[in-house]
């Protein structure tokens, strides 16, 4: 975490170099995150865009660079969110698109054995939109529950029995 806190302090004095050795460090995360809580590639792929460019345009506002998980999280939650209010009316249709092209890509069902990431989208559907974003800020993103309280509004309490209740759904269609 040194040598990421040493990078990210270069990167707040603008140092496009630096915040370009950050993004390399924290892109996967935050298209999974996406992925997953828009259920579509190219939509994910916008929303990290929109977050990096506004993480670079914002990055001297941040001021402790231990948060700087949190504090990208919380900017591609509002890119997402974004998104999500934009589309509303589309996105059982744009669900239904990727599953198709899982489907056609990998050919897993055909074959009598199903996708992992097609399961676990379809536990995540179990979800409200409120916990589905706790769970995959928690998993995908990594961040503990005062950090995801920070960006959802509620007390940490409330994510961590959230995240339990969640789970347990998710349990129960996964078994």
């Amino acid at each position: 975490m040194a040598n990421e806190t040493q990078v990210i302090n270069k990167a707040l004095q603008g140092d496009r170099d630096a915040f370009c050795c950050i993004y390399d460090l924290y892109k996967d995360r935050l298209y999974r995150y996406a992925f997953y809580r828009l259920r579509n590639r190219e939509e994910a792929e916008d929303a990290v865009s929109d977050c990096v460019l506004s993480a670079w345009k914002q990055i001297r506002s941040l001021r402790e660079p231990e948060a700087f998980p949190a504090w990208i999280f919380r900017i591609l939650s509002g890119s997402c969110s974004k998104i999500i209010k934009k589309q509303i009316d589309d996105r059982e249709k744009a669900s239904e698109l990727w599953r198709d092209e899982t489907r056609k890509r990998e050919g897993s069902l055909s074959a009598g054995c199903p996708d992992q990431a097609l399961v676990l989208q379809e536990a995540l559907r179990l979800l409200s939109e409120e916990e589905r974003n706790i769970v995959l800020l928690s998993v995908i993103a990594g961040l503990k529950s005062g950090e995801i309280a920070d960006i959802t509004g509620l007390t940490a309490g409330s994510v961590r029995s959230s995240l339990s209740r969640s789970l347990h759904k998710m349990r129960g269609y996964l078994e």
